[in-house]
C-alpha cells in the first residue's frame, strides 16, 4: 500500500524534479516507509512512489521497481492477495525473482500476459507502468475502484496521482471548482465518487475496472472489468449456497491475512466487522498457509459512551470470541474539536460527517505498530444493510422502484425529481436555482450495465449501490482515513470471487424471515456469537455528529458561516442556510438525519475557504 504519482510531457519538455518530489511529499502520509524517483532517458517521463511496506520489508522491494531487463518501469499502490500462486505459475514459465513482494509479481504478470494480467489478480490496485521501448505508459484501477487513481490531462502533459490534494497542489490551472459538480455534492452526496468527474474541472477520476494507454501524447481508455458479465453459476440448494459463501469467505480473509507486518482489525462491534474477526480467528486456528501473519490479535474499537451509537458491548464480546484483548478509545463531546482541519483535510473530498472517530482509530493502530487493518466494508452493499424499525415500507418501496424504473437519463431525473422535492420540504436545500436548473446527475458507467432480466428490486437497487453510488464514496473515505496514518485497509467482503457469487444469488438469499445479509448471517451460524449474528439494529461507524452539533462544534460552525467566500455566495443561499443552523442550534434539534443533510454544505464552505486562502 502506497502513494503513487508520475507525469509525461508530450512535446519533448523534461519532467520537473521539483514539480515530482512536491507530488510525493503530498502523498507522505500514505508510504512513510520510503521514497524512490524515476526518470526516463530523455526525462520526459516520471514516477515516483511513497512506500508502505508491507510485502517484503527490505530494500530490494522498493519502488520504482525496474524490470530485469530494465523494459518495463512499475509504480503499484495496492496489494494483489493471490501473488504466491501467481509467482508459482509464472516461476514454472521461467520467471526468475528477486524480492518476495506483489511488486514484482506485478511486473513478471505484464511481461507474460500483458493487460490480461489484470482478470488474474486478487486484490486491490492503482498501478502505473511504463514500457521504455514503446514509449507507452499504461494505467490500471482494480475491479471495484478500491484504490484511487486521479489525473490531470492536457496537450502539454499528463500527471497523475493517488489523491486530489496531490494533484491540486502540483497543477493548481486544473484546480478550478467545478460549480456543478459541487452542486450535485449538495443534493447528493453519494452521486460523484463513481463517475470520472471530482471537485475540480481539470482533474478526473480513472474509473473503476478501468485502464488506460498512454502514448505519443495521445491517452485512450478502455473498461476492462464488468461485474454483470461474470456472475458465476449458483448452487441449486439454499444449503449449499451457504456452504459456498462460507468457503468463499474464509478464503477470502485467509488470503487477507497475507503479511510481513502486524495486522488487526476495526471493530465496530456490527456484524460485518465482527464477522471478519471471528474468521481471522478461525482462519489462524486452521492455519492462514504461507506468509499468513501471526501478529494479528489487535481489534481497534470506538465507543461512544452514553450514545445510541455506541456498540461497544457487542465489539468486547466479538473481541472474546476470537481471543483478542481490544483497544477501546472513548470518544464524547471534548473530542468535537480535536483535529477538526486533520480530519477535513484527509478526508481528501467532500462527506456528510467529521469522521475524527474512524481518523483517530486508524492513527492509535499506526502508533501501536498495526499497518494492516482487515474491516467490513462492502458487506452493505453487497447483501443490503440491516432494516431499521419502523423503515420497512421505505425498504420495500426503494425495491419497488429500482424494479420497475428504468435505468439511464430518465431513472436519473426521476430519482433527482422526487431527491428535490423532499430536500426542499425538509427544509435541507440551499442550492441556488430552482430544479431545472441543477446539473444533471453525473454519468456512471456501472448504471447503463445490463443486468439479468430475473433481477427483481433488490438485486438491481444493491448492484447500483455496490458501483456507483454508496459503496464508491466510503471506499475513498476509508482509504484516505487510513492512509493518513500509513495503514491499510483490506476488505474480505470485496473479494471478486465472493462478490459475483453473492450478486448472482437470488433475492430471498439475501433478504428473508425479516433479516438482510441472509446467506452471511446463516453461513456464520457457530462462528461468531449469536447475538452479534442475529442482531438487527444496524448502526453506522460515524462519529456522534449530533451531540457535536448541538454543542461543542457551535463556535466552529459559527466561524465558518460568518467568513466571506465569493464562490460559496454564488452556489448557495447562505442567509438561509445560517437561519436553518441557527434554529436547530438553538433548538439543540441537530439528528442524524439533519446532520447528514447540512454537513456538507459547512464541509464545501470550509473547502472553498482553503482554496481561497492558498491563491
Amino acid at each position: 500500500m502506497c502513494g503513487i504519482a508520475g507525469i509525461v510531457e508530450f512535446h519533448g519538455k523534461q519532467a520537473s524534479a521539483d514539480l515530482l518530489s512536491l507530488l510525493c511529499a503530498k502523498l507522505a502520509h500514505r508510504g512513510p516507509d520510503g521514497e524512490g524517483h524515476w526518470y526516463s532517458r530523455d526525462k520526459s517521463v516520471a514516477l515516483g512512489h511513497r512506500r508502505l511496506a508491507i510485502l517484503d520489508l527490505e530494500s530490494r522491494a522498493d519502488q520504482p521497481m525496474v524490470s530485469t531487463d530494465g523494459r518495463h518501469v512499475l509504480i503499484f499502490n495496492g496489494e494483489i492477495y493471490n501473488f504466491l500462486e501467481l509467482r508459482r505459475e509464472l516461476t514454472g514459465s521461467g520467471e526468475v525473482f528477486r524480492t518476495e513482494a506483489d511488486t514484482e509479481v506485478v511486473l513478471a504478470a505484464w511481461r507474460r500476459w500483458g493487460e490480461e494480467m489484470l482478470t488474474r489478480f486478487n486484490g486491490m490496485w492503482a498501478l502505473a507502468l511504463y514500457d521504455v521501448v514503446d514509449n507507452t505508459l499504461f494505467l490500471a484501477r482494480d475491479r471495484f475502484g478500491i484504490k484511487p487513481l486521479l489525473y490531470a490531462l492536457d496537450d502539454e502533459r499528463l500527471i497523475f496521482a493517488s489523491e486530489l490534494g496531490a494533484l491540486t497542489a502540483a497543477s493548481p490551472k486544473h484546480a478550478r471548482p467545478d460549480e456543478n459538480v459541487i452542486r450535485r455534492v449538495l443534493i447528493d452526496p453519494f452521486g460523484v465518487e463513481g463517475s470520472e468527474s471530482t471537485l475540480f474541472r481539470g482533474i478526473r477520476r480513472l474509473p473503476a475496472g478501468h485502464y488506460m494507454v498512454v502514448r505519443n501524447g495521445h491517452a485512450t481508455s478502455r473498461r476492462w472489468w464488468c461485474t454483470a458479465e461474470n456472475l458465476p453459476e449458483i448452487p441449486q440448494s439454499d444449503e449449499e449456497r451457504v456452504r459456498h459463501f462460507s468457503e468463499l469467505f474464509r478464503e477470502a480473509v485467509a488470503i487477507r491475512m497475507r503479511s510481513d507486518v502486524p495486522i488487526g482489525t476495526s471493530l465496530s462491534g456490527g456484524f460485518d466487522s465482527s464477522a471478519v474477526l471471528c474468521a481471522m480467528a478461525a482462519c489462524d486456528r486452521d492455519g492462514t498457509g504461507p506468509r499468513g501473519a501471526k501478529g494479528w490479535r489487535h481489534a481497534f474499537v470506538a465507543s461512544f459512551p452514553g450514545l445510541d451509537n455506541d456498540e461497544r458491548p457487542h465489539a468486547e464480546l466479538a473481541a472474546h470470541w476470537a481471543g483478542v484483548v481490544p483497544t477501546i478509545l472513548n470518544f464524547g463531546a471534548d473530542d468535537a474539536l480535536a483535529h477538526v482541519d486533520q480530519v477535513l483535510e484527509s478526508l481528501d473530498d467532500i462527506h456528510i460527517g467529521l469522521p475524527t472517530a474512524v481518523w483517530r482509530l486508524y492513527r492509535a493502530m499506526r502508533a501501536a505498530g498495526v499497518r494492516v487493518s482487515l474491516d467490513g466494508h462492502g458487506a452493505d452493499e453487497l447483501m443490503g444493510a440491516y432494516r431499521q424499525s419502523r423503515q420497512s415500507a421505505a425498504f420495500w418501496l426503494r425495491n419497488w422502484v429500482a424494479a420497475f424504473t428504468p435505468g439511464g437519463t430518465w431513472r436519473a431525473a426521476l430519482t433527482d425529481r422526487a431527491r428535490l422535492g423532499f430536500l426542499r420540504r425538509q427544509q435541507y436545500l440551499f442550492v441556488r436555482g430552482r430544479m431545472a436548473g441543477l446539473p444533471p446527475p453525473l454519468p456512471v458507467v456501472a448504471e447503463a450495465d445490463s443486468l439479468p432480466d430475473n433481477w427483481a428490486g433488490l438485486n438491481r437497487r444493491l448492484y447500483r449501490m455496490f458501483h456507483g453510488t454508496v459503496l464508491p464514496t466510503i471506499l475513498r473515505n476509508f482509504d484516505r482515513l487510513s492512509m493518513a496514518h500509513g495503514v491499510e485497509v483490506r476488505m474480505p467482503f470485496m473479494d471478486w470471487r465472493l462478490v459475483t457469487y453473492t450478486m448472482a444469488l437470488p433475492e430471498a438469499n439475501k433478504s428473508g424471515n425479516g433479516f438482510t445479509k441472509l446467506i452471511a448471517r446463516q453461513a456464520m451460524e457457530g462462528a461468531m456469537p449469536e447475538e452479534i449474528r442475529m442482531q438487527m439494529r444496524k448502526v453506522g461507524f460515524n462519529s456522534p455528529m449530533p451531540l457535536w452539533l448541538n454543542g461543542p462544534l457551535r463556535p466552529w460552525i459559527e466561524r465558518l458561516l460568518a467568513a466571506r467566500v465569493p464562490l460559496f455566495e454564488e452556489l448557495v443561499d447562505e442567509a438561509a442556510l445560517g437561519r436553518r443552523v441557527l434554529a436547530l442550534q438553538e433548538a439543540r434539534g441537530w439528528n442524524w438525519e439533519s446532520a447528514g443533510r447540512l454537513w456538507p454544505y459547512l464541509h464545501v464552505k470550509w473547502l472553498l475557504a482553503r482554496l481561497d486562502a492558498a491563491v
